[in-house]
């Protein structure tokens, strides 16, 4: 079944044979060639593009979003980046623009090798695929290096993954870095060093099907508009996202409920790639019944808004607490660190009562709330006393909010410190649904209470790759000609995720990929 209904809307079955399929529509048909051709133009794409145009190779990227919606999901996303390195001396290869002051000032600790793998292993319960693990880990510093020198740049993320306390930032969490200008600014960056390498991007043009000849890939049929043609190429790379925008399969992957989840990035992510090497007979791995979630404005758009980007987003949960319509809390909020947790707990607000919940903050935490709590497009409600505060919460039980509220102020333990920036374990006893650290009372107006759904950031099932982006047929052999790379591989992420390696690996293996197409096209 054709997911887009693109086939289905030509009256094709999508079987049969390919070229007079399409022709038998009358389209003005073109052909061109190259050595390499990109399908997408996120993130894993783009490095993918440049890897392969430092091989020597010729390379043409077929962008399904127009130029205004360029970028996939990687302009949507916060540009936070997660990467193996031993403190300062490795930041410092990265982001040499470091100040004294900010050195001065700042912990901005350490993600060591073996604590990212670990981490990759305990949030996938083990069943991350060991060497695509040990492969983004191993290159995640030099493809940053890498990126660096085609004018990327880098920069602390102290907004967003920091803390002051005694008047120095500490960094939590592994995660201290983020691209300059976010996602935006990243793929304005790989767009003007594909613009400087000579690589031209096809915009509105969406790659629909694999052309193959003799069990090899020789290119891909394209749509721009009304016309449907040949891109000839030597090897291919598919790097066009999940299918988190497909409301038929996330339906059917996902489960119910998934039909009516916002989207938190771009439209266009339905699941091509996919479907068109799996048509080819590509090996499926990964959580296909698993993504990444979030907790999302209740009122968001059904995809992402450019002019917001990620601030939808509301991930200060850790510093209060969550109830969902009963008035009920249903997680530890302070479970972990929030990069450790927010991925999984878009799941669980889902599953919610009707799909949303409310985050409920007092005075002594609302200057620790990060920026996106301060967006014009947020639901948001205050008050001066919990009975009134809950007079406010829109579709939630007043009564049992407030009898919630002062069981959980019972059963803080206040004679343990409160600290932010570390696992304090300032925590809850007693409670049903514990809450492990930064457990503080609400007893300090004004209160503030946020309203969230779950929004979908892309999904985890995808197509088998090596550790070289070379995609695998069903019968464990690469598939010549077909590499991939980006959040349409899976067996990386399964039921949660650890905070800024989406692009990470999208470049890591956008690298790899583009890298193995440009050696096979150039010989």
């Amino acid at each position: 079944m054709d997911p887009t209904g693109f086939m289905r809307g030509l009256g094709l079955s999508g079987k049969g044979p390919r070229a007079s399929a399409f022709r038998k529509q009358e389209c003005k048909v073109s052909k061109r060639e190259c050595d390499v051709v990109i399908v997408g133009a996120g993130n894993a794409a783009m490095t993918a593009a440049l890897a392969a145009r430092e091989q020597g190779a010729t390379v043409l990227v077929l962008e399904r979003a127009p130029f205004d919606e360029r970028g996939g999901n990687s302009r949507f996303t916060a540009g936070a980046i997660r990467f193996a390195h031993n403190g300062l001396e490795d930041l410092l290869k990265v982001m040499p623009e470091l100040s004294d002051e900010e050195i001065k000032n700042t912990d901005f600790g350490t993600c060591a090798r073996d604590q990212y793998f670990d981490d990759m292993a305990s949030l996938t319960r083990y069943r991350a695929d060991p060497d695509l693990v040990e492969a983004l880990i191993d290159n995640s510093l030099e493809t940053l290096i890498w990126m660096r020198e085609k004018g990327v740049r880098f920069q602390p993320s102290f907004g967003r993954q920091a803390f002051k306390v005694d008047g120095r930032f500490k960094f939590w969490g592994g995660l201290c870095l983020e691209t300059w200008g976010g996602g935006p600014g990243l793929v304005d960056a790989l767009l003007s060093a594909i613009e400087a390498n000579g690589i031209e991007i096809a915009y509105a043009t969406r790659g629909v099907e694999l052309i193959v000849e003799t069990g090899e890939v020789k290119g891909v049929v394209a749509r721009e508009g009304n016309d449907i043609f040949d891109v000839r190429a030597k090897a291919v790379v598919l790097a066009s996202g999940g299918f988190e925008a497909n409301t038929e399969w996330r339906t059917r992957y996902l489960g119910p409920g998934w039909d009516l989840a916002p989207v938190r990035g771009t439209r266009y992510n339905t699941g091509d790639g996919i479907k068109m090497a799996l048509d080819i007979g590509a090996m499926s791995t990964g959580h296909w019944s698993g993504c990444h979630a979030v907790g999302w404005d209740r009122n968001a758009p059904p995809f992402g808004d450019l002019d917001v980007g990620d601030n939808f987003q509301k991930h200060s949960y850790p510093l209060g607490i969550m109830v969902n319509a009963t008035g009920k809390r249903f997680v530890d909020e302070g479970a972990d660190f929030r990069n450790y947790t927010y991925a999984k707990y878009g799941h669980e607000v889902l599953a919610q009562p009707g799909q949303f919940a409310w985050q409920v903050f007092d005075a002594k935490v609302t200057g620790l709330l990060r920026d996106e709590y301060r967006i014009r497009q947020v639901t948001k409600v205050t008050a001066n006393t919990i009975e009134e505060l809950a007079a406010k919460l829109d579709d939630v039980d007043a009564d049992a909010f407030v009898r919630e509220v002062e069981a959980y102020n019972a059963a803080v333990r206040t004679d343990i410190p409160f600290n932010p920036a570390v696992l304090d374990g300032r925590c809850t006893v007693g409670l049903d649904v514990p809450k492990s650290h930064w457990a503080n009372r609400l007893d300090e107006p004004p209160y503030e209470a946020y309203a969230i759904t779950g929004g979908i950031t892309f999904t985890f099932g995808g197509l088998k790759i090596t550790t070289e982006g070379h995609v695998i047929d069903g019968d464990g052999m690469p598939i010549s000609g077909l590499y991939a790379a980006g959040e349409l591989v899976g067996g990386l992420f399964y039921f949660n995720y650890p905070g800024g390696t989406g692009l990470m690996s999208g470049a890591v293996f956008g690298r790899a990929a583009g890298a193995s197409a440009g050696r096979a096209a150039t010989g």
